[in-house]
């Protein structure tokens, strides 16, 4: 009878435990819902313009901001003290494939990405014309790169080196972008499909023997396929390198779950090295509903399974039509696991908003 009822007090001293660590664990989660913003830096812009700027997002409950400098790192030398002193982590944001009017790049027209059509980046670029790709697959290229990453992994107080454009140029774009381009993509088009590059050929041939350029259907082939995955996989995982040498994190923008981001930009970011990744998970880009927004979370939270990566919803706001909207995204988000959300980008957050997100944030802790 003794030891029944001493069974007993343990099994109510253990649920009593398991209950006290389960609402520790709730109240953490919520603790740790993160809110951040993308910004881009102009070094024209007064320190105090800037400071005002982080202040207001601060007081909204906002925990970070992600800056592109132009890969400056003079510039967020510059700007990290200031959004620190208004209680802001810094995050170095980079565009790293694609290298719009790259001055380094731009003397080497061999560095950039060729369509299967036999068009390089370097002049006559896809969709638009900021779009100048550099192959993963041209080692030059590369160390241009990973030099522009380092440089910004040095800089003293940043969070991590950030990721944008980590993939090729669309094969298929959104859904609710094509009539702005007035495109029909209903296979891969060949102006569309990259890396034709002599440097990537060449790796290919040299790796499997088999020239791509010759290839009847290129885009049922799944070597050449999963070859152009893994030169991005391969930029990844050195940058993750370079950035933890330097004590700082490697995180990226990516799109909104790994198959789609596989299919759309061969790009698969849950194969990566990575501490943490911001899909964009943009429903009005795809005419997709606002529920959506759950849907892609949880498929990228799901495939993270496993994993030490942490998952940000990233959240377009001028797709976000009313206050009532910008909420139910913020808890969609949460509800399906995310660690937090990113809104691009700061700019476009209303005094409106900035309150929705204030008074949300509150409500979760």
């Amino acid at each position: 009878m003794k030891y029944i009822q001493l069974l007993f007090l343990g099994l109510i001293i253990t649920a009593c435990s398991n209950k006290i660590i389960q609402n520790s664990e709730v109240k953490h989660k919520a603790k740790d819902f993160e809110f951040g913003v993308w910004i881009s830096a102009d070094a024209k812009r007064s320190d105090e313009s800037y400071s005002v700027e982080f202040k207001k997002y601060h007081e909204a409950g906002i925990d970070e901001v992600l800056i592109n400098t132009g890969t400056s790192p003079e510039l967020l030398k510059r700007l990290v003290p200031l959004a620190k002193n208004e209680g802001l982590r810094v995050h170095a944001w980079i565009m790293t494939m694609n290298r719009p009017g790259d001055q380094v790049a731009l003397q080497h027209p061999d560095w950039y990405m060729v369509s299967r059509s036999g068009k390089s980046c370097f002049d006559d670029r896809p969709y638009v014309d900021y779009y100048q790709w550099l192959s993963p697959s041209h080692p030059e290229a590369r160390q241009h790169i990973y030099d522009l990453l380092e440089g910004l992994a040095k800089v003293e107080g940043v969070e991590s080196v950030h990721l944008d454009y980590i993939r090729y140029p669309d094969v298929f774009l959104p859904i609710g972008l094509l009539p702005k381009y007035n495109l029909v993509q209903n296979t891969e088009l060949p102006d569309y499909d990259f890396d034709y590059s002599d440097a990537s050929v060449n790796a290919f041939i040299k790796e499997f023997g088999r020239d791509p350029r010759k290839i009847e259907h290129p885009e049922i082939d799944m070597e050449w396929k999963q070859f152009r995955l893994n030169q991005i996989k391969n930029v990844v995982n050195h940058a993750y390198e370079i950035a933890h040498k330097h004590g700082k994190k490697l995180t990226a923008a990516v799109f909104p779950y790994p198959e789609m981001a596989d299919h759309m930009v061969r790009q698969r970011w849950d194969k990566w090295n990575i501490d943490e990744v911001y899909p964009m998970i943009y429903h009005n880009f795809y005419n997709e509903r606002m529920n959506w927004i759950g849907f892609a979370t949880q498929q990228g939270v799901t495939d993270l399974k496993g994993k030490n990566t942490k998952l940000n919803t990233g959240i377009y706001v001028p797709g976000v039509e009313t206050e009532d909207e910008l909420r139910k995204t913020i808890l969609l988000a949460k509800e399906n696991g995310a660690s937090g959300v990113t809104f691009f980008d700061g700019p476009a957050i209303s005094d409106a908003y900035l309150k929705v997100i204030a008074a949300t944030k509150e409500s979760l802790k």
